[in-house]
């Protein structure tokens, strides 16, 4: 009878731990999401800060940055060129502008150092207006900042970059003189086409590192551990 009564309590703990289990991964997984979420919703409005790449054309560009946690808009334009509000005809006509991104992003959870490592990583630092097909002084590339607090931080991440390469990398580090949006259909350009045009490798997004968080949730595997016989046979008598 005692035998037919363990073997029972062991069964229903089975079954118990089972779906313990299942929670627990269940919960696990939820939190990965919310994690994701937390990143993407929980960002600080009142943190944001601004910083802005030119990298060959911008569609790709505009994708890559906007997939990274932490940031919170990306917007496409014309920067540092000589006219006010051109058109994309005008900025292929050669009047200076560069094909840039406009990031906006929260420094807790993504820092400017990262951001501008990432940049390198879709970029060929060394080739002068031109990024992938395309070719032209509007898809030369750079980094303008808006903070010159910001340009020592820029500036490593530049100084690390050249280490690599004898040649002197041809991407700018300058302010950012002016900046107008570019027309709508260029926005989102390639969530409204996913089979566009883009010279981008998305595959170095595997490497973003976000900054150090205290508030993930996690499942404490000791909360799920096996009782001993001897514990089942102390619940049952």
């Amino acid at each position: 009878m005692k035998k037919a009564i363990i073997l029972t309590a062991i069964l229903i703990w089975s079954v118990f731990f089972t779906a313990a289990c299942k929670t627990a991964n269940a919960a696990d997984n939820k939190s990965v999401t919310e994690n994701k979420e937390f990143q993407e919703v929980k960002i600080n409005m009142d943190n944001l800060k601004d910083i802005y790449f030119a990298g060959g054309c911008f569609w790709g560009v505009e994708e890559y940055f906007s997939r990274i946690p932490g940031v919170y808009d990306v917007t496409s334009g014309y920067a540092n060129g000589s006219s006010e509000n051109p058109s994309y005809e005008d900025v292929c006509g050669g009047i200076g502008h560069a094909e840039t991104i406009h990031v906006q992003y929260d420094p807790s959870i993504i820092s400017l150092k990262t951001l501008t490592e990432q940049f390198f990583k879709i970029t060929d630092p060394l080739s002068v207006n031109k990024q992938g097909n395309d070719r032209g002084v509007q898809y030369r590339t750079g980094v303008y900042y808006t903070d010159e607090s910001d340009k020592d931080v820029i500036q490593a991440v530049f100084d690390a970059e050249q280490q690599k390469y004898d040649k002197k990398i041809a991407v700018e580090l300058l302010p950012l003189e002016n900046f107008y949006l570019a027309e709508e259909y260029h926005q989102d350009y390639l969530k409204k086409n996913p089979n566009g045009y883009c010279h981008i490798d998305f595959g170095s997004l595997a490497e973003v590192e976000t900054e150090p968080r205290t508030n993930e949730i996690r499942v404490d595997p000791e909360k799920y551990s096996k009782p001993s016989d001897e514990g089942i046979r102390d619940l049952l008598f």
